[in-house]
């Protein structure tokens, strides 16, 4: 699933405290998992000069990349934080550990051959899903809208809050960046 997708839905499932720090919460959770990919992705792409195909089809399956991959998408380390903020009763933290189970929850089912070994530091097993979020071969095709379709659920679920220009900004800015990102993978990278 795409990341503009699993904040919206993250906060909208996990921000329903009309707090804005509980929606802010929700919206860092639902970015954690995917946050070292962009981060390493970024360094090799943008400052060390690394080419997109080095950095996708090498780098990304490397043992490095894979290990940090294990850990920040790990369900027993977020299922782990999340019971320690719900005995904690801390709402901030439940949605933040909340939003990060919700979103390995979502892209479990949705890597066909890109997926995390989730189960870390269990096992290092990769679940290698039939379908995929982003790849015709194996229905994004018709995943890519529904899951467009659950951002502007989850938007319109968000701006009923009423939580400030602020967070309403912001929310639209995911949401155009989800239509964006959809649009690229069904109209110009899956078209070629």
């Amino acid at each position: 699933m795409n990341t503009p997708a699993h904040l919206l839905i993250g906060a909208a499932v996990w921000g329903r405290h009309k707090s804005r720090r509980v929606v802010l919460a929700a919206l860092v959770g639902g970015l954690l998992p995917d946050l070292s990919l962009y981060v390493m992705a970024g360094i090799s792409l943008f400052v060390l000069g690394i080419p997109p195909q080095i950095v996708f089809d090498e780098l990304y399956f490397s043992t490095l990349w894979q290990t940090i991959f294990a850990i920040d998408n790990s369900f027993i380390l977020w299922g782990l934080l999340l019971a320690l903020a719900i005995r904690r009763r801390a709402p901030w933290a439940v949605a933040l550990s909340g939003a990060a189970f919700l979103h390995l929850c979502l892209d479990f089912p949705l890597h066909h051959d890109d997926g995390r070994p989730h189960f870390w530091p269990i096992t290092r097993w990769v679940f290698e899903s039939p379908l995929s979020y982003w790849d015709r071969a194996h229905g994004a095709v018709w995943l890519a809208p529904m899951e467009a379709g659950l951002a502007v659920a989850a938007a319109v679920i968000l701006w009923q809050q009423r939580l400030g220009l602020a967070v309403t900004v912001l929310v639209a800015i995911l949401l155009m960046a989800e239509f964006w990102i959809v649009r690229q993978w069904l109209f110009i990278f899956m078209a070629q």
